[in-house]
């Protein structure tokens, strides 16, 4: 994981201040935005954000939309922050996908508290940096597959099915599986968009690498080391 990256997004700069210094004591990078669009564009040029702190109210756009925009491609932990305690926004917040809220004013200590509990939740989940299957390789920390050490520029989407895939070798999985997995629990959608994925992604890995991914007819699909057609 290395040093991670935190990005604060608020639009009055005493906030940002307020909250650079509740982070001054946790081993991280600090990138600031001062409104909702250099937000996600930061966001999206950095690619390695752990963590977000998102203001609610911004001038051009509200943070609701900034995490719609950033969970369509990414589950990086978001911390939303209110300018009032409102259970509404609490909970529209938790639907889409915010992994915590707070309230101004808030404590500097509980939210260097509940950030870097969100860190430690990030460095967990990547503490298996390396994954590789025949001639694909997947370096977690980078967030970056490689073909025959050749990268291969993956959608958000597609990384996590690879990874998947890749972590269950050799074990067969329904579509319903995979969508509970990779798509997670909130997602209400046709299985078969499955299909349109793994179709995408073993155009990209190329032939050799995307043969790995077998067919299993009327169920799903299965990553197996043997390149032969499926």
């Amino acid at each position: 994981m290395g040093i991670p990256k935190v990005l604060i997004v608020d639009d009055e700069d005493n906030i940002r201040e307020l909250e650079k210094e509740a982070l001054s004591k946790i081993d991280c990078f600090i990138l600031e935005a001062s409104d909702a669009r250099k937000a996600i564009d930061l966001f999206f040029e950095t690619k390695d954000v752990s963590l977000i702190l998102l203001d609610i109210m911004m001038s051009d756009m509200d943070g609701f939309e900034v995490l719609k925009e950033i969970r369509d491609f990414s589950d990086v932990p978001v911390i939303m922050i209110a300018p009032r305690p409102d259970e509404n926004e609490e909970l529209k917040g938790f639907a889409m996908g915010a992994d915590d809220y707070i309230s101004k004013p808030f404590s500097p200590k509980v939210l260097a508290a509940r950030a870097e509990a969100l860190l430690r939740r990030v460095k967990a989940a990547e503490k298996e940096d390396v994954l590789s299957i025949g001639p694909i390789r997947i370096d977690n920390t980078a967030h970056q597959v490689y073909v025959n050490n050749d990268p291969v520029d993956l959608s958000y989407k597609e990384y996590k099915l690879l990874c998947f895939f890749v972590k269950n070798r050799g074990i067969a999985l329904s579509r319903e599986k995979i969508l509970d997995s990779v798509w997670d629990y909130d997602y209400f959608g046709d299985a078969r968009t499955i299909d349109t994925h793994v179709k995408k992604l073993r155009s990209k890995l190329g032939k050799e690498a995307g043969n790995l991914i077998k067919t299993v007819w009327g169920m799903g699909y299965k990553m197996e080391d043997d390149p032969a057609e499926s």
